[in-house]
């Protein structure tokens, strides 16, 4: 199966409205309990930088970082996702501009425009990584860095599977196909969304890549990679769902990578 952009876009504005109900009625506990307090750890101080949030979705985090006192400019290929982040910003001003555009083409942005780039959960879902960080290095002033997350490579492949023991607790991974790079349209949920009848799935474009080609595109473009981080949610979060408590246990569902243009 092959997705072009415009597919991607297609199906993310599919999602868009359920997508927006859900994630601001804070369904999305991955994100809100675990992803993100870990994240923004790992991003640090953004206090009057210029950033790019490239797959900026419907914009929350975006306001996040321009509530840190960053000056963000969020860029995302959905038409309804970026129709949805402006009406946020009429609401509540926070000086945000957003465009739409595929994170492969940022020809709305000179050279050297940014200081930092950030993408939330969003370059694994693009059919052209490497193009994805060509655009991120020019548009990134020397001495600036990239700073991303993505579901894990090595854990979140199309063989992923939990092995439940007799207390319906997740015991065992199993995981296989990791070097099978063929694109699939994936279908899931947020696990806590409260349901009556069928469970609000979306369809979400799944592009497979394996660890090095993540780290060694980053290289081949010019960057240095500084750090990364597979984090692992707290006691708390897993006392309060305990769903994540497999994820602490046994497998990364995250990796965070941290890469710097040369100065």
């Amino acid at each position: 199966m092959r997705f072009s952009d415009e597919d991607v876009a297609r199906h993310w504005d599919s999602n868009a409205e359920p997508w927006i109900d859900q994630v601001r009625r804070g369904w999305d506990v991955c994100r809100d309990c675990w992803n993100n307090p870990a994240f923004f750890r790992f991003l640090g101080d953004v206090k009057d930088k210029t950033v790019l949030d490239a797959g900026c979705g419907e914009g929350h985090n975006t306001r996040l970082l321009a509530r840190m006192g960053a000056k963000v400019t969020g860029v995302d290929i959905s038409k309804k996702m970026i129709d949805a982040a402006r009406k946020e910003e009429q609401r509540e001003p926070l000086g945000i501009r957003y465009e739409v555009a595929s994170f492969v083409d940022l020809s709305a942005f000179y050279d050297h425009a940014f200081d930092r780039a950030v993408s939330f959960m969003a370059l694994m879902g693009g059919p052209d990584y490497a193009g994805a960080v060509r655009e991120v290095y020019r548009v990134l002033r020397p001495g600036g860095d990239l700073v991303f997350s993505i579901t894990h490579p090595c854990f979140m492949t199309r063989g992923f599977d939990w092995m439940d023991d007799e207390q319906g607790r997740k015991a065992k991974l199993t995981v296989s196909d990791y070097f099978d790079g063929e694109p699939w349209l994936e279908h899931w949920g947020f696990t806590d969304a409260p349901t009556t009848g069928e469970p609000i799935l979306f369809a979400v474009p799944a592009f497979p890549r394996t660890i090095s080609e993540y780290l060694n595109t980053l290289v081949h473009a010019g960057f240095i990679v500084k750090e990364i981080e597979e984090p692992r949610p707290s006691d708390e979060a897993c006392r309060q769902h305990p769903f994540m408590q497999g994820w602490r246990d046994h497998a990364a569902l995250f990796l965070y990578v941290r890469a710097v243009k040369p100065g």
